[in-house]
């Protein structure tokens, strides 16, 4: 699962759709693919119609994005132009840590989940002991906004917000115990639950606490389980106690630019909206660029996610896109320049 946020500091401008054409190109021809052996054309061809909950719209969208390539030109040096050919890599579980699993299968790497997941929260806790009080501000405030949201506000974009905590696996019988106390007083037990987590257990707020947050990867050996909280403009609607301690924390929008950083790549997650997000066909699939804080060094890797009509709320479903190489031609020529 995924948490993808319009206005963010960890990630950089929406690039569009643009103008992509029917007909594929024969400039581009398939050399050495990154990061699996090169398929067969109709193989290739096919595969975006036999990719489950797209409509056709996106099918269309997706196999001219494949036909005729999207050209990646390095920020820094001039000379390093390529033109990648995406192709959908197959499904990834729904348990939250898709992200890690399909970044691991997008860049042809070994580590596990857990291991890209562990890197990723190491490499945030090492930059954000590097960057200066302003920008730390402003990633902290990002975090809040996604985990600790005001819940006074916000009402004319949700419907439903949600507040992370953390308790901590060894606390529960103790959490349990505080909250059984409260309702052998008449305490609703929605209500008790609430008001013993948001006393005792850690909320989802600042650097520290973000790092702890997305260490759990719905394991065993995590120390923590997350509680969620749900409201409605009414007040609390549900309390999500994760008692088998599976749920993992989504990746966001900071996991990502810190896998970029950790990996020295960019990484472009490409959305395809449909019908039920109300774009015409010709804006039904967009890049979201992700970009590392230190330098460039390889080429990017790409994510896709089937976003939905409420898009960049969360819980949407990162998958692998595979990149394969063929040679650069004029940009005139390719669907996309990123």
């Amino acid at each position: 699962m995924g948490k993808l946020i319009c206005d963010s500091t960890a990630s950089s401008p929406v690039i569009p759709w643009r103008d992509p054409t029917d007909t594929p190109s024969s400039d581009l021809v398939d050399q050495t693919p990154i990061p699996q052996p090169p398929l067969q054309t109709t193989a290739a061809s096919s595969s975006w119609e036999n990719v489950p909950g797209l409509e056709e719209q996106q099918k269309r969208h997706l196999t001219r994005l494949y036909n005729k390539g999207v050209l990646w030109k390095h920020p820094q040096d001039k000379n390093q132009n390529i033109v990648f050919r995406l192709m959908h890599g197959g499904e990834v579980e729904a348990d939250g840590n898709c992200l890690f699993t399909a970044a691991g299968k997008s860049m042809g790497v070994e580590a596990a989940a857990r291991e890209l997941r562990m890197r990723t929260v190491a490499r945030f806790v090492a930059d954000l002991g590097s960057v200066d009080e302003e920008t730390k501000s402003l990633i902290e405030s990002a975090i809040r906004h996604m985990y600790s949201p005001d819940l006074k506000s916000g009402w004319g974009i949700h419907v439903v917000q949600e507040v992370k905590l953390l308790a901590k696996k060894q606390d529960r019988e103790g959490l349990d115990s505080a909250i059984n106390e409260l309702v052998q007083l008449g305490m609703q037990r929605e209500i008790a639950a609430e008001s013993i987590y948001k006393e005792r257990c850690i909320a989802v707020d600042d650097g520290p606490s973000w790092a702890k947050y997305m260490s759990v990867s719905g394991s065993l050996d995590d120390e923590y389980d997350i509680i969620n909280l749900q409201y409605t403009e009414e007040g609390l609607l549900t309390v999500d106690e994760n008692r088998d301690g599976r749920a993992a924390a989504f990746g966001d929008d900071i996991a990502i630019e810190c896998l970029a950083t950790e990996f020295k790549r960019e990484i472009y997650v490409v959305q395809a909206h449909g019908s039920d997000a109300m774009v015409d066909e010709e804006n039904c699939v967009f890049f979201l660029p992700h970009r590392p804080r230190s330098e460039i060094c390889e080429p990017p890797f790409f994510l896709f996610m089937k976003g939905t009509g409420w898009c960049c709320a969360g819980a949407d479903h990162y998958e692998p896109l595979i990149a394969h190489h063929s040679i650069p031609v004029s940009q005139e020529k390719v669907a996309l320049v990123l």
